[in-house]
């Protein structure tokens, strides 16, 4: 258990140990709104009521019983009005906190509050032969994040992918497809070629309602498996698959399974063939729904009226298939905010099967850019490979001005780590319930929050470390200055926020810790000397602790920590 989670519950400990009753809990305690008020403070507000005490009467008393313990932790007990404060000793601080950040380095920070449970998530569910764009990369970084945080706090988190291969939007493609010439020369990347497929026949089928008819009769021959409709589905199925692999291999995303839709619609018609035969589904105008009005759910459509399928045709034998096949404790989809009424429905419909085991959406709003709304239909979006191709030349152009010596190499593989580092934080930082206006220009800055603010502060560590031979990371600290304790604290107050994070499924409270622990760093970067000190040697363990838990937190983040930038 790291030092701070073992203070806080010592402290809490000791509280309870003077009172008639636990009263004390580990969320009381907080940190005071000063520095010269405290390091951790304990209200006394509930716990005098209780006691029928005064709770300012009742701080001062429990500063006193606690002042003759001798805890070589804490320097000293204080009663400030009605709280209950201490502060810690710097010395012991620095001693236990390095001590701990350089023995476990890219460990620290890690716990076991999951306790092995096994949760499987769902996520990157983009639809074939459409445009990857900047609205797919929230779910993809969201969910990535969010099972490297699960793993990192001792749950079994499972990264899967589903891919929608199957439906409506793949019949417009190949209707489109059909009228090209046999003899095109088609493009490299076939994937991205496929979504510019796509919003042309969007576009087309708008002026053109009569030709719809035309595509429902592809999308009945692709359900029967007819040719040849059939063999171009498998093909252009594969052009899409091979750009999210490549998109995925190149912003280090690994999945452990990749579902499709198309797997499981076979098995899907049976299940709904049972459920309608035995009153668990009905027939309403020729299409087959789930009646949910009893539980305040609506109607889930199954097969439209034209006996094509919708998405719960595969999410039934799919869900059926992960708790199955992977011993799941829970199943976890990471689906926009308009999935919310779905997803409770497809565990209203579960039930209806004899799967009862939790079902849990992790739900996120959109990505807006700064003209507003996305729409893959109306080609109002920002492509994943234009945004790409944008981002890398920015930032081409400033490694360039600062860095003339540098090879190419270099300088696209340090130009990829911030852009890979912006795409990533830009859509973790802010909470998954908010919406997120996408800027290519704030994404980028090394000012604000930001993720090149927080890599720099790692580059800059990195080069004051590289300024020194000696690699001695023993003795006593001499770690005295004020901003030096604060960053201490920071750096022992790691371990809980990965913890929140992972049980909020919050990656950006990450994000916030890291930003602020730059900016501490930044902040003590210009008022206290480093190299040339007296403190040298002691200050040096503290650069190296700052930029071990940066990367370690970037890490959680899929993100880098360069060495230079």
């Amino acid at each position: 258990m790291p030092w701070y989670n073992k203070i806080t519950q010592k402290i809490v400990a000791a509280i309870n140990q003077q009172l008639p009753e636990a009263i004390a809990e580990l969320a009381d305690l907080s940190v005071p709104p000063q520095p010269e008020l405290g390091d951790l403070s304990w209200p006394c507000f509930a716990a005098a009521k209780k006691l029928g005490l005064s709770p300012v009467e009742l701080a001062k008393d429990l500063a006193t019983k606690l002042t003759d313990l001798a805890w070589s932790e804490i320097e000293t007990w204080q009663a400030v009005g009605p709280y209950l404060n201490c502060h810690f000793s710097g010395s012991v601080i620095a001693q236990v906190v390095i001590d701990e950040i350089r023995t476990q380095a890219g460990d620290y920070g890690r716990s076991d509050i999951g306790q092995g449970q096994r949760i499987m998530i769902e996520y990157s569910n983009a639809n074939t032969h459409k445009e990857y764009h900047v609205g797919h990369l929230r779910n993809l970084f969201f969910g990535d994040s969010v099972q490297r945080i699960l793993n990192f706090c001792g749950y079994q988190a499972i990264p899967v992918s589903y891919l929608n291969d199957f439906g409506i939007h793949i019949a417009k493609v190949i209707w489109k497809l059909n009228q090209l010439p046999e003899d095109q020369i088609m493009p490299a990347n076939r994937g991205f070629y496929l979504g510019q497929i796509y919003v042309e026949a969007s576009q087309e089928l708008k002026e053109n309602p009569e030709a719809q008819t035309e595509v429902s009769a592809i999308m009945q021959r692709l359900e029967a498996k007819l040719e040849p409709e059939y063999s171009r589905w498998q093909e252009t199925r594969q052009w899409s698959v091979d750009q999210f692999n490549a998109i995925y291999g190149e912003l280090d995303i690994r999945f452990d399974h990749t579902f499709f839709e198309s797997e499981y619609l076979d098995q899907g018609r049976e299940i709904v063939t049972a459920m309608l035969a035995d009153g668990r589904l009905e027939k309403s105008q020729g299409a087959i729904i789930a009646n949910l009005e009893q539980e305040n759910l609506g109607v889930l459509p199954i097969f439209r009226s034209d006996g094509t399928s919708l998405y719960p045709v595969a999410d039934l034998p799919l869900a059926q298939a992960k708790f199955n096949d992977y011993q799941l404790d829970e199943s976890w989809y990471v689906i926009d905010e308009r999935q919310n009424l779905y997803i409770e429905q497809l565990a209203a419909v579960l039930r209806r099967l004899g799967i009862n085991k939790p079902i849990r959406h992790l739900s996120y709003s959109f990505v807006k850019l700064p003209s507003g709304m996305m729409s893959s239909r109306n080609g109002t979006v920002i492509t994943y490979e234009d945004l790409k191709k944008q981002l890398l030349d920015k930032e081409r152009e400033e490694i360039n001005r600062r860095h003339v010596d540098w090879s190419e190499e270099q300088q696209i593989e340090t130009a990829w780590q911030v852009v890979a580092g912006a795409l990533k934080f830009e859509m973790i930082k802010v909470g998954a319930d908010k919406p997120i206006t996408f800027d290519i220009e704030q994404a980028l800055s090394f000012e604000g929050f930001t993720a090149a603010y927080i890599q720099y502060a790692a580059v800059r560590l990195a080069a004051i470390i590289r300024q020194t031979d000696s690699d001695d990371q023993t003795g006593v600290l001499d770690l005295n200055e004020p901003l030096e304790k604060n960053l201490l604290l920071k750096l022992a107050k790691f371990s809980q926020v990965v913890e929140l994070s992972a049980e909020q499924t919050d990656p950006s409270v990450l994000a916030k810790y890291l930003f602020e622990l730059a900016q501490m760093f930044n902040d003590y970067y210009q008022k206290v000397r480093i190299i040339g000190s007296k403190q040298a040697a002691s200050r040096l363990q503290l650069a190296r602790a700052i930029r071990q838990v940066l990367a370690n937190g970037l890490n959680l983040l899929g993100i880098n920590a360069p060495k230079a930038m």
